[in-house]
């Protein structure tokens, strides 16, 4: 079985996973690393030299050459689910897991907005982006798990850990 976690930037994509893979022994992979290590350039590079469309084929690029084999824990950029070639992909081989997570929380996790990366953010509120992605998460996941205020990396791990038990293999 693999999982994939989808959110907004901030949401704990990559805390969580990995804290996910290491509990069920699996093996993790940061999508946004593997960006950063194929282009040499951080996020916000990317989108500040080639713009947003750019960041987001390089997702999708990295996601359909992945080689994605049993038992990983994935976790795109928050971005991925504007691709519905990689999404199609990682619906077909995963679990997709949805960490719905309040704005307020996003907002307080995100220190420094304009430099992370995030897709679809410059000239625009979180608020709007958080709007427009949104209906695109629920569409693309197989189940939410909701992440409050008080939740910390190992009770969202506990969670999920929870949710897929009963999950049939993809």
């Amino acid at each position: 079985m693999n999982i994939t976690l989808i959110g907004m930037p901030g949401s704990g994509k990559t805390s969580i996973g990995k804290e996910v893979a290491r509990v069920l022994e699996y093996d993790f992979v940061d999508i946004d690393k593997l960006i950063r290590k194929k282009s040499g350039l951080s996020l916000q590079d990317i989108i500040d030299s080639q713009g947003d469309g750019a960041l987001v084929q390089m997702e999708e690029e990295i996601v359909l050459g992945l080689g994605i084999a049993d038992d990983m824990v994935i976790s795109p950029g928050g971005s991925i689910v504007y691709s519905d070639k990689a999404m199609t992909l990682l619906k077909e081989r995963s679990i997709i897991i949805f960490l719905h997570t309040p704005l307020s929380r996003v907002q307080r996790q995100i220190n420094n907005q304009d430099s992370r990366g995030i897709v679809g953010l410059k000239g625009r509120s979180l608020e709007k982006l958080f709007a427009e992605r949104f209906p695109l998460y629920q569409k693309y996941a197989d189940m939410s798990i909701n992440i409050g205020d008080r939740d910390t990396i190992a009770s969202v791990t506990a969670k999920i850990v929870e949710a897929i038990r009963y999950v049939p293999e993809k």
